[in-house]
């Protein structure tokens, strides 16, 4: 007689990665929540699985991702990508309001949230986008049930550009809530532009992107936006910090719970510089731009040092096609949420971070900042949202192991070492022996305000 577990699990044998510590511990899974972590569990009626001694980590939370949906499905759903996010061990995901139509009345934005109660395979939120001309309905925003307000400072995919300052000063001033914002200064990028095609041409590559969206753009653009947080006392959150000359506006030895002004940095402006420009061309063409080794190199000792507080991926994916486009009709943007726990492994394995400070930075840090309720930590009674990962499994990165809808990756053909094999959300395997199991257990996401 085949004996029935109701969805329960013990996870034996775990390296548990949880709040700085790496420990030897069991874990017990009772419907949504972890019951009991602790050495040598017994327990009856649950399905066992030996890890034998893989890594246990809470579940990944990217706060930063376009799934592009509605509008510009061909590229990727919230179906594809939600199951490209539980292979690469992310649990839930935060979404960006610029798809077609925008995310800028609250009708749009919960006809997002419908479409992913019905599709996602992890937990979702997603930004009320800001408009030059929509203060209203971001006003009416239930900071409880929505994970921020995204304002565009910098025009990037989609028309949502906010460049009018009294609308900034209105929105900074008024919004009770995270506002997230993309910080470019959009007079600067139309100068340089101007500038190189006027001296060569339109028939630029993908070399010239840093250049355009150079880092004085980025740096204008971003401490506008700290010293308007600081006049209005705004909780800001500044999205994939690109450059060296970022760094220092923002503040150390201030405690997260404590912080008002807070950063980002995304994991491929930690591993590309513009060097792969001359590989891959408009694969690695994002905005803000990748820029110089020497920024990338700066990027991560800011990251040690405790200048940024999270790490995402600005998850954006492009098909092939479009991305084959001359450089300047060609969009921005890279997939990258199935690859985002790897890629930062390989600095694990290069001894620069440690599996804590990963974790803290993916896990921990996201949750404490956006004030997820009972995620980002392998705590009794918590979610259990768990991805489990063999530290020590070489693969390469192929188009029959990618699950993005668009299906390349910039990382193709990389030998990696480090891959998330099973993950479970809110209790039950959505990915589990690296497959795709089908199984949509994902919930919206709560904030405790």
């Amino acid at each position: 007689m085949a004996i029935s577990y109701n969805g329960s699990y013990l996870l034996k044998n775990a390296r548990v990665v949880n709040r700085g510590t790496i420990s030897d511990s069991d874990i017990l899974i009772k419907g949504d929540r972890i019951e009991k972590i602790d050495a040598n569990i017994s327990a009856e009626n649950y399905e066992v699985l030996d890890l034998q001694g893989k890594l246990a980590i809470p579940g990944i939370i990217d706060d930063q991702v376009h799934f592009r949906e509605p509008g510009y499905t061909h590229k990727g759903n919230i179906a594809t990508e939600s199951r490209a996010a539980a292979a690469g061990g992310v649990t839930s995901f935060m979404e960006m309001p610029n798809t077609n139509p925008t995310s800028t009345t609250q009708e749009r934005l919960e006809e997002k949230y419908e479409i992913a109660q019905k599709t996602a395979t992890v937990n979702y939120s997603f930004y009320m986008g800001a408009s030059n001309d929509n203060i209203e309905e971001v006003l009416k925003t239930d900071a409880s049930k929505v994970c921020g307000v995204k304002i565009f400072m910098g025009s990037s995919t989609g028309n949502m550009l906010v460049d009018n300052r009294n609308t900034l000063e209105n929105l900074f001033s008024k919004v009770d809530m995270l506002i997230a914002t993309h910080c470019e200064d959009e007079a600067t990028i139309k100068n340089n532009l101007q500038k190189i095609t006027a001296k060569y041409g339109q028939d630029l590559d993908a070399t010239y992107h840093p250049i355009i969206r150079d880092a004085n753009g980025c740096y204008l653009s971003s401490s506008m936006a700290i010293d308007m947080a600081r006049k209005h006392g705004t909780r800001l959150h500044i999205l994939h910090i690109s450059t060296a000359k970022e760094i220092p506006l923002f503040d150390l030895g201030i405690p997260l719970s404590e912080k008002k002004i807070t950063s980002e940095v995304c994991v491929h402006h930690l591993f590309f510089d513009d060097a792969y420009y001359h590989v891959l061309g408009n694969g690695v063409k994002c905005n803000p731009a990748i820029k110089t080794a020497s920024d990338r190199e700066a990027l991560l000792e800011g990251l040690k040092e405790g200048y940024f507080d999270v790490i995402a991926t600005d998850h954006a994916p492009h098909t092939i096609e479009e991305k084959a486009k001359p450089y300047l009709q060609a969009p921005s943007g890279l997939p990258l949420i199935q690859h985002s726990l790897a890629l930062m492994l390989s600095f694990f394995h290069k001894d620069e971070l440690s599996l804590e400070f990963i974790v803290e930075k993916m896990c921990h840090a996201p949750a404490e900042l956006f004030r997820v309720k009972d995620r980002g930590f392998l705590d009794e009674g918590s979610f259990a949202d768990i991805a489990i990962v063999d530290p020590n499994l070489k693969w390469q990165v192929d188009k029959s192991n990618i699950e993005y809808n668009c299906g390349w990756s910039p990382l193709e053909q990389l030998d990696l070492k480090g891959k998330v094999i099973s993950t479970l959300c809110n209790g039950q395997f959505v990915y589990r022996d690296n497959k795709i199991t089908g199984v949509k257990n994902a919930q919206r996401l709560s904030f405790e305000y």
